[in-house]
């Protein structure tokens, strides 16, 4: 199983570096390529989350991106270190915003890819994605 990290400075001028990395090594791992443009879209919509979840909060910590062959299937994993809380009620209408915005995100995601998992925590939060890869033909 192979696997490749990213990391990178929460900053929106770095999503474009991650989704070219997560498609070119999902076309490595097998993903098909009618998919391609499906998963760019939906790194890019996890990264951006997480890099708006770093800003809201002030961290400077870097968003990490863990991509991983499997035999049948090819995942990806974006994580932030922005505490999350059972949310509070609604204070201002930028509060709003940056909640909508968010949720926003997330069915982007969830209508992009078929296997999603969305974790929060108090230590951060993690978007869990796979698609299938093609099975190899035999020469």
């Amino acid at each position: 199983m192979a696997t490749v990290e990213l990391r990178f400075s929460a900053s929106p001028e770095h999503v474009r570096t991650a989704r070219l990395v997560a498609a070119a090594v999902a076309r490595r791992a097998g993903v098909e390529e009618s998919a391609l443009d499906e998963l760019r879209l939906a790194v890019g919509e996890a990264c951006s989350r997480a890099v708006g979840l770093h800003a809201i909060h002030g961290l400077t910590s870097p968003v990490r991106v863990v991509l991983t062959e499997g035999e049948k299937s090819f995942s990806i994993e974006v994580g932030d270190d922005a505490p999350s809380a059972v949310p509070a009620p609604r204070e201002s209408s930028a509060s709003e915003a940056a909640e909508d915005t968010d949720e926003l995100g997330l069915a982007v995601i969830s209508g992009l890819v078929d296997d999603v998992e969305v974790v929060s925590a108090a230590s951060g939060g993690l978007i869990r994605m796979s698609w299938p890869t093609a099975t190899p033909s035999l020469p």
